[in-house]
């Protein structure tokens, strides 16, 4: 069979399969798959419909659980005063900063660590000793350094980041098959096209990985650090909604943490596909 002849027959089989797929009685097909965003989006909404009418009945006493609709109420009210937005910009300030310096220090000695068996077996160990202690531990002993001002939370946040960064980028150059790296010495492969080529793509799943839940402990870290010594940002909103016992202030402050570290995320998942486009052409492929 020439080649032409094969690429024909190639083109024609998505019109056999249409075909086929046509034959097959409707009640037989296979039903569309629901979307993940649909699916993510379900319990969530199941359970603001248990909340409300559990609220609507009489269940839940607003000192205890206030009702959606005074959430709601809440929520427009700090919006359209510019509370809420004056202490989301004070948040994610500190967390982007605090993220970065995290996130560029991690990176640098996850590689050393990864690179340098001299350098992983000298500053290793202390690494994932400290990683066992919660960076808010500390807190006491880098308030009495520091106090509560503003570098603080830059300190606690880069730290409780960094580990799991660290963690991610040694663990994925050290996962690197040794096979990859034979084959760029007998490539003749310079020292830069080894890492850009070989250790870079096997490593950039873990990387990710680091990355990802380093930006959760941002998060996460963010809003106790704001709990302890602050006086702005969302982590604030929700000590002085406690105060003042305005539980619809402080599960405003909740829900709003939540939509943010999940944007984050998917920021940080859309620069990791980018980052793997072969991981889109196998995909495609399949």
């Amino acid at each position: 069979m020439s080649l032409t002849q094969t690429l024909d027959t190639r083109s024609a089989r998505p019109e056999a399969a249409q075909v086929a797929s046509l034959a097959v009685p409707a009640h037989r097909r296979r039903p569309r798959a629901i979307p993940a965003a649909v699916l993510g989006l379900g319990f969530p909404t199941f359970l603001v419909v248990v909340w409300w009418a559990a609220a609507r009945a009489g269940l839940l006493p607003e000192q205890i659980l206030p009702a959606p609709q005074a959430i709601l109420e809440t929520f427009l009210g700090l919006v359209g005063d510019g509370t809420l937005a004056t202490h989301l910009k004070v948040s994610t300030e500190r967390v982007l900063i605090g993220f970065g310096i995290g996130a560029v220090g991690g990176l640098a000695f996850g590689a050393a660590a990864g690179l340098s068996p001299t350098f992983r077996a000298f500053f290793y160990p202390p690494v994932q000793a400290v990683a066992r202690v919660n960076v808010l531990a500390w807190m006491p002993l880098l308030t009495l350094f520091m106090g509560i001002d503003e570098p603080l939370k830059y300190v606690v946040i880069a730290w409780s980041a960094a580990i799991p960064v660290i963690l991610g980028t040694a663990r994925g150059i050290e996962a690197v098959s040794p096979a990859f790296r034979e084959l760029g010495q007998a490539l003749q492969f310079d020292t830069r096209d080894t890492l850009r080529l070989i250790v870079l793509p096997g490593a950039v799943p873990s990387l990710f990985a680091g990355l990802r839940e380093g930006l959760a402990n941002a998060w996460q870290t963010l809003v106790l650090a704001e709990l302890f010594a602050s006086f702005e940002g969302l982590g604030y909103l929700m000590t002085w909604g406690r105060q003042l016992f305005q539980l619809d202030l402080v599960i405003v402050s909740m829900i709003i943490v939540a939509i943010a570290g999940l944007a984050m995320d998917l920021v940080l998942r859309a620069v990791e596909r980018r980052a793997q486009p072969w991981k889109k052409g196998t995909a495609d492929v399949h």
